[in-house]
């Protein structure tokens, strides 16, 4: 009921946002206007109450090119494959390189898989990048079935197939408990298992160090989260009639948990904007264009993982089963173990993603590695500037020690030290 407010409340703004919009354009102000006067001020509240109403469509990677030693090469983004829930995407290069394929697994945890943009521009230019694109289940009919956290194991362990033995999984937030889950399974039954595992801010161990996020999981009982947060999507949308816990009550949540900040960043919009300085505006709105693009996860997947991962901890203890399947990290033994967490992360708190250690008692210390970067958020540990100079060095060399090619014996690892303007290739999209 609650969702269908929610669209009726759209509806009755969408023939107003176009006329604001206009109101805005004519009464901008010009850039770095000397004067603020009281239609800059007015066309800054225009403009302001547009992004506070509008939908926000899922935003676009935008990735046409990278640079690999010092030359700029074309970027074309495919579907790998395809699933109902998922589909697998990879950022081909006009110039096929030697070097290690890298299977980024982004979150399903609300935002789309474009959060990761900086991300993967960064591995551009030292790795065949492919990445999860999780699709928005308002969006996937009911004849396709549910979706729950064993389809999402079941996912991964699927595309680390379709890539084969030499890829390197890197995962990041709530990725990593199922990416985990996946690479016990396959080793527990003698498959090939990645070259190595990356584990970036995940609650693999939730009981550790606890934050917000942990608190309110275990504050509620499993019943009030299916009661107050799970809806129905209405019609016309394409998944009609399916349970899901949807995009804006997952936005409402975000701004809850930092409501000051957003709060400033909203007014220091409106007075950039009344000032004509574009550049700051321009910045808010490249962050919260990708921040405010939200989608509806399936409630299956959201429920189990809230009793699997927060409440009941069931990777942790050892007590988790995917498909009648136990989950046992400790049968993993040949791939390299890498996590990393950030010193100030307020989602996934110190300790929770270096558990995964424990964990795996049978990969060799020697194969084992821990990075933890000293003042870093939880979305600084895969997008920004300690990603870029602290976390990406480090990790790069990392996969490259595990690397080889069949055929080519060692792969040349990277310099050290990039080129200044390969460097600027990665500037941050996100400001």
């Amino acid at each position: 009921m609650f969702y269908e407010l929610h669209e009726w409340q759209n509806a009755v703004w969408a023939p107003l946002l176009p006329w604001l919009q206009t109101t805005a354009h004519l009464l901008k102000p010009g850039e770095n206007a000397r004067h603020t006067t009281p239609s800059n001020m007015f066309a800054a509240g225009c403009e302001l109450l547009v992004r506070l109403c509008k939908r926000y469509p899922k935003p676009q990677f935008g990735l046409t090119e990278t640079a690999i030693d010092g030359e700029q090469v074309a970027v074309t983004e495919t579907v790998a494959l395809e699933k109902a829930f998922c589909r697998l995407l990879r950022f081909e290069r006009a110039i096929q390189c030697a070097q290690p394929v890298v299977l980024i697994v982004a979150p399903l945890s609300g935002h789309h898989a474009t959060l990761l943009r900086d991300t993967v521009r960064t591995m551009l230019p030292d790795f065949n990048v492919y990445i999860t694109d999780w699709l928005d289940a308002r969006q996937v009919p009911l004849a396709e079935g549910t979706f729950g956290l064993d389809d999402y194991v079941a996912y991964v362990r699927e595309f680390i197939d379709f890539l084969g033995p030499e890829v390197h999984v890197v995962s990041v937030c709530q990725s990593t408990v199922p990416v985990l889950g996946a690479v016990a399974l396959m080793a527990d039954q003698g498959q090939h298992t990645p070259r190595s595992m990356t584990l970036m801010g995940g609650p693999i161990d939730a009981r550790r160090s606890p934050t917000a996020v942990n608190d309110l999981a275990v504050s509620k009982p499993l019943d009030w989260f299916t009661r107050t947060l799970i809806d129905t999507v209405p019609h016309p949308h394409a998944g009609a009639g399916r349970r899901v816990y949807p995009g804006f009550r997952q936005h409402t949540a975000f701004v809850a948990m930092n409501p000051d900040r957003h709060l400033e960043a909203h007014l220091n919009y409106y007075f950039d904007v009344s000032a004509g300085n574009a550049a700051a505006a321009a910045t808010h709105r490249r962050f919260y264009d990708e921040y405010n693009a939200v989608l509806d996860m399936a409630a299956d997947y959201y429920l189990e993982t809230v009793r699997v991962v927060f409440q009941e901890y069931c990777l942790a203890r050892g007590t988790w089963s995917v498909r009648g399947e136990q989950v046992r990290p400790h049968t993993i033994h040949s791939t390299a173990l890498i996590t990393i967490e950030g010193e100030r992360d307020d989602i996934c708190g110190p300790g929770q993603t270096h558990a995964a250690h424990d964990l795996c008692a049978a990969i060799d210390t020697s194969r084992k590695h821990r990075i933890t970067v000293a003042g870093c958020g939880h979305y600084g540990i895969f997008s920004g500037t300690s990603w870029r100079k602290q976390i990406y060095p480090q990790l790069r060399d990392l996969i490259y020690q595990y690397e080889s090619v069949p055929g080519h014996g060692e792969v040349a690892r990277p310099h050290q030290q990039r080129d200044a303007a390969a460097m600027a290739v990665l500037a941050d999209s996100l400001g």
